[in-house]
């Protein structure tokens, strides 16, 4: 079988030299004699295009359907077991702060760290792929694309999970000997897990439309990538939403300690964590992404 090979039909990409003609062009009509250091800066400070951005992206992800599956694999992997520090260092702030009213908006900021380790590390985050992967399936729906979309999220998710499994075992059987930061994580990981299967799926879809935002505003955050990540993903975690990769690390240290049965963590969280993600980042965000630049492809969807 041929391999997915989207490049091959890949028309030049918009950008902003395109941006920059037309400046220049405005300019030149309204008799400007700036400089063409100015009109380099001048096409610095404009805003991407959303066309612009949904291609960046779509670029993105077309890169990551043509990856080695090894190469997937070792990157899934470190990203599960990276994300456990979202669970950990959140963990150790509650333990290490005072019980008052204000404490949880500090101590939902250590989930960041997790996140901003997997993506300005550029490990492969499943929820973070299902935005970028279905953008080049939307723009050319050829069964290759659907065949590599598969390939793409199993491997990932499967390496994730794995990792994720491994940070929480370490957590549940308190590795590095800190019983209150273990005591704190199984407390949080508590009050994450207790809504019913029903409010876990919504949650999941709002968790799944954050990290697509994440992937969408990160090409045009250019120095204030590291602001968009945690300020994003700290939302996830203020309003308790469903990550099913962070919230396995959580699951998992809860059915590791003893405090949760496997089939409860599989039914109440996983399969609707995984839903809600999905339809939040793919169904949702992605569709409505390619919506609102559609008219502007051509017809292969460039």
């Amino acid at each position: 079988m041929d391999q997915y090979n989207p490049a091959s039909e890949q028309a030049p990409r918009p950008g902003r030299r395109h941006s920059n003609d037309v400046t220049e062009r405005r300019l030149e009509e309204e008799g400007s004699t700036l400089t063409e250091d100015e009109l380099n800066e001048i096409n610095h400070r404009l805003k991407l295009r959303p066309l612009a951005v949904y291609e960046i992206v779509r670029q993105e992800g077309e890169d990551e359907l043509t990856r080695p599956t090894a190469s997937l694999w070792w990157s899934g992997l470190a990203a599960g077991l990276s994300i456990g520090f979202s669970v950990f260092t959140q963990a150790a702030l509650r333990a290490y702060l005072p019980d008052a009213p204000w404490r949880p908006l500090v101590e939902c900021w250590g989930y960041a760290v997790g996140f901003l380790i997997v993506i300005l590390g550029r490990q492969q985050l499943f929820t973070e792929i299902t935005l970028t992967a279905t953008l080049p399936v939307l723009a050319r729906r050829k069964r290759k694309g659907l065949i590599a979309i598969a390939r793409l999220w199993s491997v990932v998710f499967i390496a994730n999970m794995i990792g994720t499994a491994a940070f929480g075992a370490g957590i549940a059987f308190d590795v590095l000997n800190l019983p209150g930061v273990t005591d704190a994580a199984i407390a949080i990981s508590q009050g994450t897990l207790s809504p019913a299967p029903h409010y876990m799926l919504l949650r999941g879809i709002a968790a799944g439309w954050l990290i697509a935002t994440v992937v969408w505003v990160l090409p045009s955050a250019e120095n204030s990538s590291f602001l968009v990540i945690a300020l994003l993903t700290y939302l996830i975690a203020l309003f308790h939403l469903a990550h099913v990769v962070a919230g396995s690390v959580e699951a998992l240290t809860l059915v590791f300690s003893g405090h949760m049965s496997f089939g409860h963590a599989l039914w109440g969280f996983y399969l609707p964590a995984l839903v809600g993600n999905v339809l939040g980042g793919s169904a949702l965000f992605a569709l409505i992404s390619y919506g609102q630049v559609a008219t502007e492809l051509d017809q292969r969807g460039n």
